[in-house]
């Protein structure tokens, strides 16, 4: 009986441990995973979405892509820190103060609105999307410690990393909670087996306190 509870005990913590193995390696190969379109794999036209008034991916693509060259939207900001279909941000850090309180971030806010328009789903050459360069931006105007970094893939890989981190860390100590009950349950029912088997082998060599022999004392009666 008790050796039946520590197989089962230790079957599904392999059970338990192999699901965390799954899903974390799972999580760190999902970027590899995404489904691209277009010669250079900078968009990604999942089939659904607002296309406006054009039908052929291409022509969505293209009007996407103009954006970068609108004359009404980039007009002041210097040339060298524009945004680009390569998705990078060439800013140096000692031109944060410029980029960030200057016209160039407004443009390129201009030109990420431009681009969200007319694709919902845009995938800059370096895999990044609008959210992505979005993100880039704020955090390099903040003033905490991301301030003044404006590489985008670099960014991107630490968010990646940090979520993968987050999501083991729950995944492990899910299974820790469960290993922990089953191994509590288990003990507890070892326990209560235990007492039910020493009550019963006491009870099976105990004398039968009802029923008493005696022998005819001699010489009496």
């Amino acid at each position: 009986m008790a050796s039946a509870v520590i197989d089962t005990k230790l079957c599904f913590c392999i059970a338990v441990l192999c699901l965390v193995s799954v899903f974390c390696c799972g999580l760190g190969n999902a970027e590899g995973d995404v489904p691209q379109f277009g010669e250079e794999g900078g968009v990604h036209e999942p089939g659904t979405g607002e296309e406006g008034e054009f039908s052929d991916p291409s022509q969505i693509v293209a009007k996407a892509l103009l954006c970068f060259n609108d004359k009404y939207i980039y007009k002041s900001c210097e040339e060298s820190y524009r945004l680009d279909q390569s998705g990078d941000l060439h800013v140096p850090p000692e031109h944060t103060l410029e980029y960030c309180t200057g016209p160039c971030l407004r443009e390129t806010n201009l030109v990420l609105d431009c681009i969200d328009g007319v694709l919902i789903h845009f995938l800059f050459y370096n895999r990044a999307t609008i959210k992505d360069v979005r993100d880039t931006i704020h955090a390099g105007c903040s003033y905490g410690p991301e301030r003044g970094h404006f590489d985008v893939a670099e960014h991107i890989a630490a968010e990646e990393a940090g979520a993968r981190r987050v999501a083991s860390q729950i995944l492990i100590q899910l299974g820790l909670i469960f290993a922990g009950r089953l191994l509590f349950l288990g003990h507890v029912k070892y326990n209560a087996v235990h007492v039910l088997q020493v009550r019963f082998l006491g009870r099976l060599h105990a004398p039968d306190a009802t029923v008493w022999y005696s022998e005819p004392r001699s010489g009496l009666g």
